[in-house]
């Protein structure tokens, strides 16, 4: 059993960065994929990004990728998501999810957070 909470999230203006943190509790963390995901008002929920077990290996959605870093300390249970240059469409809610099995489709994923809201003015 994992249980995930994110947070880190917040208003920033267009351009700018911000960082979500994920904590895992259990100590089977390390061997878990984890991944982000976010869903805007009104839409599907999206992939944004997933780290291996090891930190090793990093795949990102294409609306982010350069924009975004996903990492890993698994040495503090937690996972991070920097965003840089932010645009208005990153606007959602984001979560933080863990995955026996590495991948984009967020129904491999066995343990989500309660998300966190983040909102990019222009």
């Amino acid at each position: 059993q994992v249980q995930l909470v994110e947070s880190g999230g917040g208003l920033a203006q267009a351009g700018g960065s911000l960082r979500l943190s994920c904590a895992a509790s259990g100590r089977t963390f390390s061997r878990y994929n984890m991944g982000w995901f976010r869903q805007a008002p009104g839409k599907e929920r999206e992939f944004v990004a997933t780290v291996s077990w090891t930190g090793g290996s990093t795949y990102y959605g294409d609306s982010v990728k350069g924009r975004f870093t996903i990492s890993r300390d698994n040495s503090e249970n937690t996972v991070f998501l920097q965003m840089n240059s932010l645009k208005p469409e990153d606007t959602a809610v984001y979560y933080c999810a863990a995955a026996s099995v590495m991948g984009r489709d967020q129904r491999q994923y066995n343990y989500w957070g309660q998300g966190t809201q983040v909102t990019v003015s222009s």
